[in-house]
């Protein structure tokens, strides 16, 4: 099967290449650096540094893994990280952070392509491997246990769908599995699912996204200064058929509460438009922002159209709905991450549809910090109560979640340094 893989990717990789070329014109890559997918940029390598390279591949993993670069750079500086991701999104989110650049460079990830990974590892030598989440490459896989370079599965999720998919191919399961060294589980769940796909070493330490830092400038992020006397409350990440959900709770608590202000900040921001549109037809008055700056004072209805920012809005809001929530078809995929509002002092509100971080959810509802909700009804009732309170406060939470992730972050440092040595 996996020769089969192998021709099969290099038979594709001219179309592989095409589309990439083609997404370009539509801003679905970088307009330069796409070549980096399918070509190897020889013209920057690190001297007299030990090379790190980790792969995480949009933006929840990347932001899962910047904690973990700074620190293991502050513990070595001998230690240099190449970063790759897959998205256009994750890229632009690494421009807007400050790493030291003499240890730290970023890549776009190249293809699992036979001869591209052998490129990639001559040029870059590195002397560590970390994969983030759930990405398993065959050809990357099997070309550094070739060359017997310590290999890390980090943050490793292994849903339940997951799991069913790839025990239909045991003798496979069991050979990628075991080509890891060391396996870092995202959960006590996904820690069982690796060791029955044949993963040698797997320890749950902790998810590594509650390591997200989430500090911020608070002149710079106060909306209270733009909408003075305003009660504000955000849905974050949301899909489709949610948004209308979210304008109906709003219009209930419009009848209770007349100084109101609800931003809406998509999943993905290329529905920004559609939102809006959504939103006229509630005869409401909305912005679709740009910019943290840029905002009206007679909008009622915040749509954000930028990437990076929530942690921004978070910080002025009370309570958060976190979105992919609500939709039963998505009942087998449901959830978004609610650690980064979470760990910005929010109350949060989710539908009954979380399945991709039930034992996160779990684990925040035991805390009180969150909550599920069925519908606009029981939403709006509860955000009442809460917008209304004066006293709320979470700085305990904070403070205990802010702990649980500092304890996470060095224990994982602790077990990658161990093995990179």
């Amino acid at each position: 099967m996996i020769f089969f893989y192998r021709v099969l990717t290099l038979f594709l990789f001219p179309f592989f290449t095409i589309i990439i070329f083609l997404r370009r014109f539509i801003n679905k890559e970088d307009k330069v650096r796409y070549k980096e997918k399918i070509s190897i940029q020889e013209n920057f390598f690190p001297d007299n540094k030990k090379v790190f390279w980790i792969h995480a591949a949009s933006i929840g993993e990347t932001n899962s893994v910047l904690p973990l670069i700074n620190k293991i750079i502050k513990n070595d500086n001998k230690i240099f990280i190449l970063l790759t991701t897959t998205t256009l999104s994750s890229s632009q989110i690494i421009n807007k952070i400050g790493i030291d650049q003499n240890n730290f460079q970023h890549r776009f990830f190249s293809l699992d392509i036979q001869f591209l990974v052998k490129k990639f590892l001559n040029h870059w030598k590195p002397e560590t491997i970390i994969f983030v989440d759930s990405e398993v490459w065959p050809n990357y896989l099997l070309e550094i246990s070739q060359r017997k370079i310590p290999l890390i599965l980090l943050n490793g999720r292994i849903t339940m769908k997951s799991f069913k998919r790839w025990k239909m191919f045991p003798n496979l399961s069991k050979k990628i599995f075991e080509l890891y060294d060391l396996c870092l589980a995202s959960s006590s769940e996904s820690e069982r699912n690796l060791k029955s796909l044949g993963a040698k070493k797997v320890k749950y330490i902790g998810n590594i996204k509650f390591c997200g830092s989430t500090t911020h400038n608070n002149d710079k992020y106060e909306l209270k200064s733009i909408f003075n006397n305003l009660f504000i409350w955000c849905a974050a990440s949301t899909h489709k058929g949610e948004e209308e959900i979210i304008l109906k709770t709003h219009k209930l608590l419009k009848n209770k509460i007349g100084n109101l202000l609800t931003i809406i900040i998509p999943r993905h921001v290329t529905r920004s438009k559609e939102v809006y549109e959504i939103s006229n037809k509630f005869n409401l008055k909305s912005q679709i922002v740009n910019k943290f700056n840029d905002i009206s004072e007679n909008s009622e209805i915040l749509i954000i159209n930028s990437i990076g920012e929530m942690t921004k809005y978070f910080y002025n809001c009370k309570c958060i709905f976190m979105g992919k929530s609500f939709s039963k078809k998505l009942i087998k995929v449901g959830g978004q991450n609610p650690i980064e509002p979470a760990k910005c002092g929010c109350k949060i509100y989710h539908g009954p549809y979380v399945s991709n971080f039930r034992e996160i959810y779990n684990y925040l509802n035991k805390k009180e910090i969150a909550y599920e909700v069925r519908n606009e009804i029981e939403l709006s009732e509860n955000l009442l109560k809460d917008l209304d309170n004066n006293n709320f406060s979470n700085k305990k939470n904070i403070e205990e979640l802010h702990n649980y992730g500092e304890k996470i972050l060095n224990s994982t440092t602790t077990e990658i340094l161990e093995l990179g040595k």
